[in-house]
């Protein structure tokens, strides 16, 4: 399968306070964190939502402030525009994707991390339904939409880094 690698970055990043994706774990942009998750598994890597990132970006669909929702739409456009299979997401505010959590996203796709859905495996065929969920101005909420079009949430119970505060970075930092 040719998956295409997106980090979901164009939040507004209210409950932080700054430009979340560039803010330091361990030296370290959370961005370049995200990219890092998924480099394993896509040659192709590519940032959702922001206007510049250390590899190429990608709009938000079918405009900006849709939420991540936006993202995996701009996401699966550009995988289909460049013959992608899939789209493996995360967020820029995810720093770590376990292999244990890709293995199951792969088995079930269309699938989803239970505990954290920007964390997913979405086939290109998607790209036009969601474009027209959205369009629509249906519910932004992953969890809705994915089940809407039959993607499974894997993984329950199973809680995944996610920093939404400073406090959020701070503890993950001191864990680390």
């Amino acid at each position: 399968m040719n998956i295409l690698g997106a980090v979901l970055a164009g939040g507004k990043a209210t409950r932080f306070g700054s430009d979340k994706a560039l803010a330091l774990l361990d030296g370290t942009a959370l961005i370049d964190h995200a990219l890092a998750s998924l480099r394993p598994y896509s040659a192709t890597l590519v940032v959702v939502g922001r206007p510049s990132a250390p590899v190429a970006t990608v709009p938000d669909l079918p405009f900006p402030d849709l939420g991540p929702l936006g993202g995996i739409a701009g996401a699966l456009a550009h995988a289909a525009d460049h013959g992608f299979d899939a789209v493996l997401t995360t967020a820029c505010d995810t720093p770590t994707l376990s292999p244990e959590l890709i293995a199951a996203l792969i088995a079930a796709a269309p699938a989803y991390a239970a505990e954290a859905p920007t964390i997913g495996l979405w086939p290109v065929r998607l790209a036009v339904p969601l474009l027209s969920y959205l369009l629509d101005d249906q519910p932004r909420a992953i969890r809705r939409w994915a089940v809407s079009e039959g993607a499974m949430p894997v993984l329950p119970g199973v809680a995944f880094a996610n920093i939404n505060t400073l406090d959020d970075l701070t503890s993950l930092g001191q864990a680390g």
